[in-house]
């Protein structure tokens, strides 16, 4: 019975293997096809020499041809049923590695619910087979949202349970499979599968935060005020106040395992590692307010700086941003701690209000520099700030007389002169006393300004401020006039740089250049009221900040031939203006108690801004009022006024607004958000500001 079977079971496997070699198995099958050709080419040969020997290697060649034939079709049925079992065996190798596989491992629908998980998986997220819910449920970080659209690959970082995970998700084109496989007909619409592997990264992650930690921190602390203190304690108590400070910088780092060590009787050298500076950014650098609470009886206690340099390759790239982050403190006023990181920039601190120096050293020495550069040129340009005010003006205006006191032509860069400054420019330009080009415009100041050009740039440090940008470029020689305080940005290329945060006005600082400049300058009438002017406006009057070095600038410039009268008359607000800032101190709001923010309308206003600069400085009347703000909306912009007496540097709230300016006179600029999104957001810094205790 076996026997009548068998000859139809060869025929089914005959019928079954009705399939042709290919690769490498059908060159190795036509090898011997061709070694038999070859074969017969011999016995060709052979029986052209000898008949007999020719027919016995004849009858040899059709046996060996004979023997392959029979063997390709009596074997062909077996290498390929061998061949089925060994590629089903090796497909079944691959599925037991990929499901053993030590790597966790997950194929995901579109849609990302799971189709299929590895036994690492399972042990991971302790689930069963029959486990086929969305892998958001498990990993909330890899959702529809991240899974890769465009890229064929894509890394998430995740957490799960304790552990620090790596997925890598892979995209997989079920067309391409099913082209492969040939069993089913699909549409044109291409659709996809995910893999998705999990690696470990616990470790990895621990040991570069241990790496970090234990980087290099290079920082620099000043005491700002030394000489000044000094000056005013006798000996017992100088002696005793350098103990007691000395003790507090070096307890301050030594709690953070930081070496602090005294290279001046000024000045330290701090090293420490990144971990503890995140513990000092923590704490705020609550070592700013602990030296100033040091009190031995004298009237004025000292103020320290710190400058910190990270992200460098050495210790000594790091000294060198802690050098650049020192300067920017000193810069912005001292009080404060910046941290230089590359080209970003942290600061901290800054919240009281710089000491003026009683000292002119540094102004008779800037004023010398300025004379010798002015000089070594052949012409002078002086530009202050876009939207200019008086005391830019003003500032411009001495330096044009310092030019010409040394007979140097001088032009001043005015853009449109808008309606705080027009009736000054008007009076200038109409005098006999001044040349008709006193003035240039943008255009003009280009065509000019080349190599041989002395730039002085008054009342503003920030390039993007400035009246005309594109001139910035054209000369080597650029002088930076300044009483603001610094920010990151600055002008790179200037040859000299006199900012001096302590000064209420840039009329002041020209004033005092004035002074020591030359022993024959001498300001005309109209002159010295444009710069009495820009001081009164800028101290409201000789209010806010203003110092005893202000007096007697103010009093060099009645020497001058200032009238108080003429520049009080000048300075009156027409009536739709005063209108305007009544109405935004009667709107006033008050935010947090000690915050006063409002708007200042402007309608049939020229110059809403600066008449919302006059309503926050009205703002500071009221009793509580620590600082004010007061928005404007002028050329489809909203212009944030910020105000403050002592108690709240305005500057930092500003500066997170993308503005800036003095500790207690500042602003900024918004674009593309209404007024009503404007004002939420400042009451979102002021609280977050707040809570962090920056302010």
């Amino acid at each position: 019975m076996n026997r009548q079977l068998l000859p139809g079971r060869h025929r089914m496997m005959k019928s079954k293997f009705k399939v042709k070699y290919s690769g490498t198995l059908k060159l190795h099958w036509q090898w011997n096809v061709i070694l038999a050709l070859t074969l017969l080419v011999l016995d060709v040969a052979i029986l052209a020499m000898d008949y007999r020997a020719g027919l016995v290697t004849l009858a040899f060649s059709a046996v060996y041809f004979l023997g392959v034939l029979g063997m390709y079709f009596h074997y062909k049925p077996r290498i390929l049923r061998g061949l089925v079992n060994f590629a089903t065996g090796y497909g079944q190798v691959q599925k037991q590695i990929l499901q053993e596989f030590e790597i966790p491992a997950a194929l995901l629908e579109p849609d990302g619910k799971i189709l299929w998980m590895n036994d690492r998986m399972y042990e991971l997220t302790e689930k069963s087979g029959r486990y086929k819910k969305n892998i958001s449920t498990l990993f909330p970080e890899i959702n529809r949202g991240v899974l890769p659209n465009t890229a064929w690959e894509k890394d998430i970082r995740l957490g799960y349970k304790e552990g620090e995970y790596r997925a890598h998700v892979q995209r997989i084109s079920i067309n391409s499979l099913v082209d492969e496989a040939e069993l089913v007909n699909r549409d044109d619409k291409d659709t996809y599968l995910y893999m998705v592997y999990l690696f470990d990264e616990t470790d990895l992650r621990r040991y570069m935060e241990e790496n970090r930690d234990q980087k290099p921190v290079v920082g620099l602390v000043y005491i700002d005020n030394y000489e000044e203190t000094m000056d005013r304690a006798d000996e017992v108590r100088q002696s005793l106040l350098n103990v007691l400070v000395d003790r507090k910088i070096n307890k301050y780092f030594a709690e953070v395992k930081g070496l602090a060590k005294k290279m001046e009787k000024d000045k330290y050298l701090v090293i420490l590692n990144q971990k503890s500076l995140d513990t000092l950014e923590e704490d705020r650098f609550s070592i700013l307010e602990g030296v100033k609470t040091i009190n031995i009886g004298s009237e004025q206690g000292m103020t320290i700086s710190v400058g910190i340099g990270i992200g460098g390759g050495s210790y000594l790239e790091n000294y060198e941003y802690a050098r650049s982050a020192m300067e920017m403190a000193l810069g912005r006023g001292g009080d404060q701690a910046v941290i230089k990181d590359g080209n970003k920039m942290s600061f901290y601190g800054g919240k009281s209000q710089q000491n003026e120096k009683n000292t002119r050293v540094r102004a008779r020495v800037k004023a010398q520099a300025i004379r010798e550069i002015i000089s070594s040129k052949e012409m002078v340009v002086a530009m202050g700030h876009g939207m200019t005010d008086m005391d830019s003006l003003g500032a411009c205006i001495g330096v044009y007389r310092a030019a010409r006191t040394l007979g140097k032509p001088a032009h001043i860069v005015l853009g449109e002169p808008n309606s705080s400054i027009r009736a000054w420019v008007k009076q200038l330009k109409e005098s006999k006393d001044y040349e008709e080009d006193l003035f240039i415009t943008h255009e003009q100041a280009i065509d000019l300004v080349d190599q041989n050009t002395a730039l002085l740039v008054v009342d503003t440090n920030r390039p993007s401020m400035t009246e005309c940008r594109e001139i910035l470029g054209q000369t080597n020689t650029i002088v930076v006039v300044d009483h603001h305080r610094q920010t990151t940005e600055k002008i790179e290329n200037a040859s000299l740089a006199y900012i001096e945060p302590s000064a209420s006005s840039a009329c002041e600082m020209i004033a005092e250049i004035l002074q020591y400049f030359e022993e024959s300058v001498r300001l005309k009438n109209l002159e010295a009221d444009c710069m009495y002017a820009g001081i009164i406006i800028d101290t409201n009057n000789f209010v806010a900040k203003t110092g005893v070095r202000t007096f007697e600038a103010a009093a060099f410039l009645r020497r001058c031939g200032a009238d108080v009268t003429r520049v009080r008359k000048a300075l009156r607000d027409d009536m739709e203006s005063y209108k305007a800032r009544a109405e935004a101190v009667r709107h006033a709001e008050a935010y947090m108690e000690n915050y006063a923010i409002s708007v200042c309308p402007a309608q049939g206003l020229e110059s809403p801004n600066v008449v919302g600069a006059q309503a926050a400085n009205e703002l500071l009347n009221i009793i509580g009022v620590k600082a004010s703000f007061v928005f404007t909306q002028c050329d489809e912009r909203i212009f944030i006024s910020a105000r403050s007496i002592d108690e709240v540097n305005v500057q930092i709230i500003m500066e997170r607004l993308g503005g800036g300016g003095h500790i207690n006179i500042a602003g900024a600029q918004l674009s593309g958000v209404t007024m009503e999104e404007a004002v939420q957001r400042l009451k979102d810094v002021l609280r977050a500001m707040t809570e962090e205790g920056a302010i």
